[in-house]
C-alpha cells in the first residue's frame, strides 16, 4: 500500500490532447485558427509562421494541446502505427449542412480509438443554422448527444465570430478533468512524431508529442526509421527550450533521417541503441509497406503523378485521400511521393513517365519552372487538401470514355431506289415516326434486323433541297454508305449524345 501511495505522488496532471475531426470544408482550420489567434498569447513573439502539426493554448489558466492534422487520414495514419495521440476528439458538424460522407468517417475513427469525443455544431450564425437537425442526425450514428438525453456533449459554435468557442475550451477542460490525465515525471520519455520534413537550412525536423516523461535538449532519441541526438528543441513558437513534459509538443531537429509521421519515439542512452533499433525495425519491415504505387489493375488507364509536400503529414492524408477515390476504369499510380521542393530528378522523371506534379504548400523556384516549361511538365501548386483531391479526379475524368446515349428521331419505309453507286444512293420513301433530317446518322434494318449504317447527305422535297422531313410525309434522299439499300427497307435515325464521365 505504501508503495502505491508513493506512484501516486508521483503522478502529475498532464494537459489534455485534442483533436479536430469532421468533413472537409464543415469548418475544423476554422475553429483551430479561430482558438490559436485568441488563445495564444498576444504578448509573445514572432507568433505561429510555420505547419508544425501540434499548437498549445491557454483557457483559465489551463494549457490545453491541440493536434493540427491535415484531416483525420492522417490521424487515422497515426493510429494505426500504434500511437496513442489524442485525449479527446472533436468532432465539427457545419449546422446547415449535417452529416456527410467524411462526418461518418471520422466518427469512426472516433469510435475506433474509444476517446471521449465532443461535439462542435459549427456556423451557428447562419441563418440556415439547424443544430436540432444535426443532434438527430448525430443519433442515427450512435452519436447520442445530452439534449437527446445521451452522453456526448455539444456546443454551439461560429468559427467566423467566436460565439460558442469559450464553452467549446471550457468543456475540453471539464471532459480533461473528468478523464484525469496523469502523467508520472519519473518514467522512460516516449511519444510520437505527429509532423516531419526536410529543411534546407536545418536539416531533417520532426514536431515530437511527449505521452509519456519528459524529453530534454540533450536526449537521443530513436523511432523506427530514424534517430538522432537532440541539435535544437524548440516550442511551437519556435523558441528554445531545454525540456518538454507530457502532452507538450516540440519541435526538434538532429534525426540522421525524416522520421515517419505516426511512429512512436523513445529515449536511448546512446546513439548505437537507438541506431540498432533502426536496423532491427528496418530489417522486419516488408517492401511493400513503403510502397507509393496505389493497386491498379492492366485493364486500367493509368494517371501518373509525382506528389511533392511540404511536410510528411500532410503526405500521407493526401496519399489516403487518393486511395478512397472509386474508379472502375482508371487509376493513380504515384511514381514518387516526397516531401520538399520540387527539383530537377521531379521534372526529369515526370518527363520521362508522362507524369503530372502535384505540389501541396510548395513553392517552385523560378529556375525549376522554366525547366518544367521547356519539358513540357505540368506542375499544379494547391493550398488546401481538398482542392487537390478534387484536381485528380478531374484528371481522372480526363482518361474516362465519354458515355454515348443514342436517341431515336424518327423512321422512314423505302418505297423507291433510283440510283445506286458505290457509298452513295438516290432513294425514296415515307417518313413513318418522327423527322428525317439532313446529315442525320442512319441504321438500315431488312425484316428485324440491322445491315448496316449511313447518313443522310441531302433531302430533298417536290424537287427542292430542304432541312428536315415529318411525319406522313414523302422525300428524295442521297444517302451516303456502304451497305446497299433496296426497297422495303427501314432507314431508322438517330442521334449520339457523348457525355463526359465524371469520378
Amino acid at each position: 500500500m505504501a508503495k502505491k501511495k508513493e506512484q501516486k505522488k508521483k503522478l502529475q496532471t498532464r494537459p489534455p490532447v485534442v483533436v479536430i475531426l469532421g468533413h472537409v470544408d464543415h469548418g475544423k482550420t476554422s475553429i483551430l485558427d479561430y482558438i490559436r489567434k485568441s488563445k495564444v498569447a498576444e504578448k509573445e513573439s514572432g507568433g505561429i509562421t510555420q505547419h508544425i502539426g501540434a499548437y498549445q493554448v491557454e483557457h483559465q489558466d489551463k494549457l490545453i494541446t491541440f493536434i493540427d492534422t491535415p484531416g483525420h487520414e492522417a490521424f487515422s495514419a497515426m493510429r494505426s502505427r500504434g500511437a496513442k495521440i489524442a485525449d479527446i476528439a472533436i468532432l465539427v458538424v457545419a449546422a446547415e449542412e449535417g452529416i456527410k460522407p467524411q462526418t461518418k468517417e471520422a466518427i469512426q475513427h472516433i469510435k475506433k480509438t474509444g476517446i471521449p469525443a465532443i461535439v462542435a455544431i459549427n456556423k451557428i450564425d447562419k441563418k440556415e443554422a439547424q443544430p436540432e437537425k444535426v443532434k438527430g442526425e448525430l443519433a442515427k450514428q450512435d452519436i447520442l448527444v445530452e439534449s437527446f438525453n445521451g452522453s456526448v456533449p455539444s456546443i454551439n459554435v461560429s468559427a467566423k465570430t467566436g460565439q460558442g468557442i469559450d464553452n467549446l475550451l471550457e468543456m475540453i477542460n471539464l471532459v480533461s478533468e473528468m478523464e484525469e490525465l496523469k502523467d508520472d515525471p519519473n518514467q522512460p520519455t516516449s511519444g510520437a512524431i505527429v509532423e516531419s520534413n526536410c529543411n534546407s537550412q536545418r536539416g531533417n525536423t520532426a514536431t515530437l508529442l511527449v505521452r509519456e516523461g519528459i524529453l530534454t535538449n540533450k536526449d537521443i532519441i530513436g523511432t523506427d526509421s530514424a534517430f538522432g541526438k537532440v541539435k535544437i528543441m524548440e516550442d511551437f513558437q519556435g523558441k528554445p527550450i531545454k525540456e518538454a513534459t507530457a502532452s507538450t509538443p516540440a519541435v526538434v531537429t538532429g534525426f540522421n533521417q525524416v522520421p515517419q509521421v505516426g511512429e512512436k519515439f523513445y529515449i536511448f542512452d546512446n546513439l548505437n541503441e537507438a541506431q540498432a533499433r533502426v536496423n532491427r525495425k528496418s530489417a522486419k519491415r516488408q517492401p511493400e509497406d513503403n510502397k507509393e504505387v496505389l493497386v491498379f489493375e492492366a485493364n486500367k488507364k493509368i494517371l501518373n503523378i509525382i506528389l511533392k509536400c511540404d511536410v510528411y503529414g500532410c503526405l500521407e492524408a493526401i496519399k489516403e485521400s487518393l486511395r478512397s477515390i472509386p474508379s472502375e476504369e482508371v487509376a493513380i499510380r504515384i511514381l514518387k511521393a516526397d516531401a520538399g521542393e520540387i527539383n530537377e530528378s521531379d521534372i526529369k522523371l515526370a518527363e520521362s513517365a508522362k507524369a503530372k506534379i502535384i505540389s501541396f504548400r510548395n513553392k517552385t523556384s523560378s529556375a525549376i519552372q522554366r525547366l518544367a516549361n521547356q519539358k513540357k511538365v505540368k506542375i499544379i501548386t494547391f493550398d488546401i487538401i481538398y482542392e487537390l483531391i478534387q484536381a485528380v479526379r478531374e484528371l481522372l475524368s480526363k482518361l474516362l470514355e465519354p458515355e454515348i446515349t443514342r436517341n431515336v428521331i424518327g423512321q422512314l419505309k423505302v418505297l423507291a431506289v433510283f440510283r445506286t453507286e458505290k457509298d452513295k444512293q438516290i432513294i425514296g420513301g415515307k417518313v413513318t415516326n418522327g423527322q428525317a433530317k439532313q446529315g442525320i446518322q442512319t441504321d438500315i434494318i431488312r425484316g428485324t434486323t440491322k445491315i448496316g449504317k449511313g447518313r443522310i447527305a441531302q433531302l430533298q422535297r417536290d424537287k427542292k433541297e430542304i432541312d428536315e422531313v415529318n411525319k406522313g410525309q414523302e422525300c428524295g434522299i442521297q444517302f451516303r454508305g456502304d451497305t446497299i439499300i433496296e426497297e422495303g427497307d427501314i432507314l431508322e435515325f438517330y442521334q449520339e449524345e457523348r457525355k463526359k464521365k465524371e469520378i
